[in-house]
């Protein structure tokens, strides 16, 4: 007699996603982000690898997920890259300021930045993050020898304008226009990236 398998999930996958979930916030806690593999997520949670990439896709979707990251930084600003040159520091000031302005991403962007800052725990993994999924995206873009340079550049000059505008909030920089400092921090991007 041949037993039919019904519709569905197989039995003891329903809880596949959470377990792959809570694996991989104790391998990246454990390991940084460069340090936590798939596969080394993939057997903490008892699963094949492939079920994670079903799941949650590469392995910076999976770290953005469960730290539920505001922006994807790393997947919008090569695409800006990509637009018109002259006006890439302009585009990449004025994406950052325009997100942040929307409270969902505010609330959690201002944890991930107190985080970083401050965790001991927390900072190796948003430098992994960036170091590993941004900053090189942004390097490939640019024809410069210095182009790993510039492209930290970059990320500091954004980092030092989210502390100072939404973290410390200084009164002039919390207070400030978009535009206005679009207007006055753009060129300095420019010129980090192309100059």
């Amino acid at each position: 007699m041949v037993t039919r398998r019904g519709r569905g999930r197989p039995p003891g996958e329903s809880d596949a996603r959470a377990r792959i979930a809570a694996a991989a916030v104790t391998e990246f806690g454990e390991h940084g982000y460069d340090g936590a593999t798939v596969r080394g997520i993939a057997a903490r949670a008892g699963v094949d690898a492939a079920l994670v990439h079903h799941y949650f896709g590469a392995k910076a979707d999976l770290f953005a997920e469960i730290t539920e990251l505001p922006l994807r930084p790393d997947q919008e600003v090569p695409l800006i890259l990509q637009g018109p040159r002259e006006q890439a520091g302009e585009r990449i000031v004025r994406f950052v300021l325009e997100s942040f302005e929307r409270p969902a991403v505010r609330k959690r962007g201002v944890i991930m930045l107190r985080t970083a800052v401050s965790g001991k725990l927390t900072a190796p993994l948003v430098t992994g993050f960036l170091s590993r999924e941004l900053l090189p995206r942004i390097a490939a873009e640019l024809d410069a020898p210095d182009a790993e340079l510039r492209a930290s550049l970059v990320a500091s000059q954004i980092a030092g304008l989210l502390i100072t505008r939404y973290v410390v909030e200084l009164p002039a920089m919390a207070d400030a226009d978009i535009d206005d400092l679009v207007a006055r921090i753009a060129p300095t991007l420019q010129r980090y990236l192309f100059d």
